[in-house]
């Protein structure tokens, strides 16, 4: 065997060892740079979306992106991934450039073949609402795939919506939650809600109110207003958490004050009756009507009611008959018992045979499908926080809940 005596070793070495040592230091030198130009690659990236953020905020976007067009062109031509995923987007939102789906798509694609997980995520996203190609949902799973597998925690929990849905792909709840779980623990707010979802429900999971409980307090903590709506739903009903009313105004107050007509519903259940806070009528209607304005057939008929007892507002019978044929109109039976009340008594009867016994059913939030509730935006910047522009201002579940509050007083 022959063998090499260098200088700053002591013993002499076998030259097929040095030449398997050789051999590992290309291997490793070539693994190490691939991770550290993907390294780079994502630091190009947000710093490009930073860059557009602040000429953004200047004013100065125009012409800026006239200018980064061209780089990004010929960038772009020369195979550089980044530069196909920034003309991409330039194309998707027609910065510098005519807005072109179809163009953006391509591009996508391009930085998408080359393991850009951004350009992934949003190549489904495109496949799934169906802009610049035919929508496909088995395309769209594919590719929220191949970014969820890098780590890219909203294609992960879009991936977990597909599974959870069955939609491109055979439903699978297991898998959806797994996914959830791995969107949620990297913050993903919107995966935190759906766990939520899951435990109360035990879909995928076995139900487990305190899980249900923590995982909503997570997203409610960062303003998603269904989860501080279940969170007021949990601390009234005591379901994995010590009941208390108090907290539950607190929760449902603060997702009433973004807009949600469920909790707006809710705070004016808990004003009529005094439920931890001094009973309040003018407040409990103030809630119900802009509950009721947007369409929520319970508020309505509460609404109705209350003109019909004049609690809160001056008695009006023509003001309840007219919510309460709102609320009927949407189909809540209770309105239709209490308008048919109203229309059959004697005027002298209708205020007494106006009030209707417990609260119905109420559902946290009504059915809804993957297009009302994932986490993109549609600019999809390249970025793993949450989108600063969701599709809908209060993103509804893809199952309905089983939450209620079922206690009614006064």
């Amino acid at each position: 065997m022959m063998k090499i005596r260098l200088p700053f070793f002591q013993y002499q070495i076998p030259v097929s060892a040095i030449i398997h040592a050789a051999r590992w230091y290309v291997w490793l030198n070539l693994r190490l740079h691939g991770i550290a130009d993907r390294l780079i690659e994502r630091g190009v990236v947000a710093y490009e979306t930073s860059r557009r953020r602040w000429y953004e905020f200047r004013g100065e976007s125009k012409g800026q992106d006239e200018a980064q067009i061209a780089e990004y062109r010929q960038a772009a031509d020369r195979g550089n991934a980044t530069a196909q995923y920034n003309l991409g987007l330039m194309y998707e939102k027609g910065r510098g450039v005519a807005q072109d789906d179809a163009e953006a798509v391509a591009w996508f694609r391009e930085a998408a073949t080359q393991g850009v997980a951004e350009a992934q995520y949003n190549l489904a996203q495109m496949y799934r609402r169906g802009r610049g190609v035919a929508q496909n949902g088995a395309q769209a799973a594919m590719w929220y795939q191949k970014a969820a597998d890098q780590g890219y925690a909203s294609a992960q929990y879009n991936l977990g919506l597909m599974l959870a849905n069955g939609i491109g792909v055979e439903r699978d709840d297991v898998q959806a939650m797994a996914w959830f779980q791995k969107a949620a623990d990297q913050g993903s707010v919107a995966a935190q809600y759906g766990l939520g979802l899951a435990y109360a429900n035990g879909r995928g999971v076995d139900r487990n109110d305190a899980e249900a409980f923590a995982w909503f307090s997570k997203a409610g903590e960062h303003g998603n207003a269904p989860a501080q709506l279940n969170l007021g739903l949990l601390y009234g009903m005591g379901r994995g958490v010590e009941r208390d009313d108090v907290e539950a105004v607190a929760w449902f107050g603060r997702a009433a004050e973004q807009g949600n007509p469920f909790a707006q519903y809710g705070l004016g259940l808990m004003y009529a009756n005094g439920r931890g806070v001094v009973r309040n009528d003018t407040q409990a209607v103030e809630w119900y009507r802009k509950a009721a304005e947007q369409d929520n057939p319970a508020a309505q008929n509460e609404l109705g009611l209350m003109y019909a007892k004049g609690r809160g507002v001056a008695q009006d019978d023509a003001q309840a008959v007219a919510w309460y044929r709102k609320a009927a109109d949407n189909g809540y039976a209770v309105a239709e018992r209490n308008l048919s009340a109203m229309e059959d008594a004697p005027i002298s009867l209708r205020r007494d045979e106006a009030a209707v016994g417990r609260l119905p059913s109420w559902k946290a939030a009504s059915s809804g499908s993957i297009e009302n509730f994932d986490e993109s935006s549609p600019s999809h910047e390249s970025s793993d926080e949450e989108p600063a522009t969701p599709p809908v201002d209060q993103p509804v579940p893809f199952w309905n809940t089983a939450l209620v509050l079922n206690s009614r007083q006064g």
